[in-house]
């Protein structure tokens, strides 16, 4: 099977459509696929809920999707940086699902693992556990949380081969690969194809059988925020 596509457009044509589901890779703005959500924002596919750690910042990342009011959904565990986030939450315009970090990470590990649900401690006795079963184990409350199985995975990794084997590089490895193993289809970009074979199978992150499509291009890898102090002169 042929994986690698000339471009974004090209490899999410023909998966596309009003109300999918999306498990996006990617914290805060390192390792998330730039140009799959930019071909998103081209398609005008509308009513998408997302599932990824934060949505960008304002006009960049999936923050391009807020600013087009393409997002009706979002399950996040952190939105502090986008002010236009906040704007359409209080407003009404976008509905929001809380997840601890962990347990979202967990609940695209498990959806990728084919396992529907599982209890935890976090969020006990919070807003977080409202509506959510409750079960004691070993005189502690837990609560269920479900797997997250999405229509459409879009990550982005370091480095691949034409077969989808792939490697993040630091701090992009941590939603990306149970993004990319929970959504029924996965198109992956990658700022480097490198030959098939060349790769150390014990460096592979996300092996290609979770990779359905692929795609190379440049990125621009905006810094999310910068800290900076006057040169001290003697």
């Amino acid at each position: 099977m042929k994986k690698v596509y000339p471009d974004a457009d090209a490899a999410l044509d023909g998966l596309l459509k009003d109300g999918l589901h999306i498990a996006a890779g990617g914290f805060g703005l390192c390792g998330i696929p730039e140009l799959l959500i930019d071909a998103l924002v081209r398609s005008g596919v509308k009513d998408l809920t997302i599932a990824s750690n934060n949505c960008g910042v304002d006009g960049f990342g999936l923050g391009k999707l807020l600013d087009t009011h393409q997002i009706k959904k979002m399950q996040s565990s952190y939105v502090g940086e986008n002010a236009e986030f906040m704007r359409q939450y209080l407003s009404g315009e976008l509905e929001l699902e809380f997840n601890p970090q962990g347990t979202l990470a967990e609940r695209m590990r498990a959806g990728g693992a084919g396992i529907p649900g599982f209890y935890t401690q976090t969020g006990v006795g919070t807003v977080i556990a409202e509506g959510k079963e409750v079960k004691e184990f070993d005189g502690k409350e837990y609560i269920l949380e479900r797997g997250i199985v999405a229509d459409l995975a879009i990550v982005k990794a370091w480095k691949a081969d034409p077969t989808g084997n792939a490697i993040f590089r630091e701090t992009a490895r941590n939603f990306n690969v149970p993004a990319a193993k929970c959504g029924r289809v996965c198109v992956l970009e990658v700022e480097e194809i490198v030959p098939t074979g060349s790769l150390d199978p014990d460096h592979i992150h996300l092996p290609g059988i979770y990779v359905h499509r692929i795609i190379q291009g440049p990125h621009e890898k905006r810094i999310e925020q910068r800290t900076t102090r006057k040169k001290e002169t003697a």
